[in-house]
């Protein structure tokens, strides 16, 4: 697995997300012997990258990632996630960056992860009751003493950006990025390149639409986020089956599978990118890690970027509030 580096951190080209492992994604199926077993062969096949958040179960996901990664920390860059979670009272869902809250945060997290030190700890959300500065300057504290090492923002707007970056070097920005999420491309990718921000996409194969598994909602459990998500619903899901076609196209050609099409797309638009598709099979490790010997042609990249665009918004109306814009 080839190496770049992110804002000055080094990562595999493809990372792991956890979520899915213990939240969110079919809830109910979660395995943590299968995890275990993905994430170690994850690290088999030279990936260093594994995302997690304290809201991922919450709690339980950084606690199977420590268990997973016990014996061979020095192989994982390990991230994971504050501000989804008021541990003054509010809990999980209560967005809360304040620098108190960091505190407590924090020490859950290396706790649970087993370890003295993070290596790149992100806000989750941009709390819009906390100054941004007051959140990042509390974050450059716990560099100074050891228990992080990089900063890193979740779904933060250009502004708050430089506002964070002016306080303390920002190592990464975390947002959703893929073929049918363009978004970042108009002024996110522009300003990270400027201020030398890595730029971790996640959900990089549409939440699994991508893969062209999914070929109806009625697949989905009833608990499952995607229930809820615009762009599985109704006319909505029937329409963006459109682009998983024009995938599938490019995937024939290239005698790959569309997941590896999506995310060899996503790592030709720089080598400041580390998409962290998420899984919990071993299958889909090996699958997506493949992504990366995988070279699309010229043409072949130019007929993605000039895909169908996705009908219907990249999350529910609640999601998308809590996204700063």
């Amino acid at each position: 697995m080839k190496k770049i580096s992110i804002g000055g951190l080094q990562v595999s080209r493809i990372g792991l997300g956890a979520m899915s492992m213990s939240a969110f994604y079919d809830i109910g199926t979660a395995n943590d012997a299968e995890s275990t077993r993905a994430i170690h062969r994850a690290l088999d096949l030279g990936v260093t990258h594994i995302d997690t958040a304290e809201i991922y179960g919450p709690y339980i996901n950084e606690e199977l990632i420590g268990q997973a990664v016990k014996g061979r920390r020095d192989q994982v860059v390990l991230a994971t996630k504050f501000g989804f979670i008021s541990h003054a009272g509010g809990g999980p869902g209560v967005i809360d960056s304040s620098p108190t809250n960091i505190r407590v945060a924090v020490e859950g997290s290396l706790k649970r992860l087993g370890t003295d030190y993070i290596d790149l700890y992100y806000q989750h959300r941009v709390d819009p009751n906390t100054p941004i500065e007051d959140t990042v300057g509390a974050l450059a504290k716990l560099v100074v003493e050891g228990k992080i090492r990089h900063i890193g923002l979740s779904e933060a707007s250009p502004r708050t950006i430089r506002r964070a970056h002016a306080v303390h070097p920002i190592t990464a920005l975390q947002t959703e990025y893929s073929l049918w999420t363009r978004d970042p491309e108009a002024e996110l990718l522009p300003l990270l390149r400027e201020l030398g921000v890595g730029f971790v996409p996640y959900s990089p194969l549409g939440h699994g639409f991508l893969t062209g598994e999914i070929r109806s909602p009625e697949q989905l459990g009833d608990d499952d986020w995607r229930k809820t998500n615009p762009r599985f619903i109704g006319e909505n899901f029937q329409r963006n089956l459109r682009i998983v076609e024009e995938v599938k196209a490019v995937a024939v050609e290239a005698g790959a599978t569309l997941a590896q099409v999506a995310l060899a797309w996503l790592l030709a638009q720089g080598d400041d990118i580390a998409p962290i598709p998420g899984t919990k099979r071993v299958a889909r490790v090996e699958e997506n890690t493949a992504a990366d010997q995988l070279e699309l042609s010229a043409e072949q990249i130019n007929r993605l970027n000039n895909l169908t665009s996705a009908t219907g918004e990249r999350h529910s109306e609640a999601g998308m509030a809590a996204i700063d814009r």
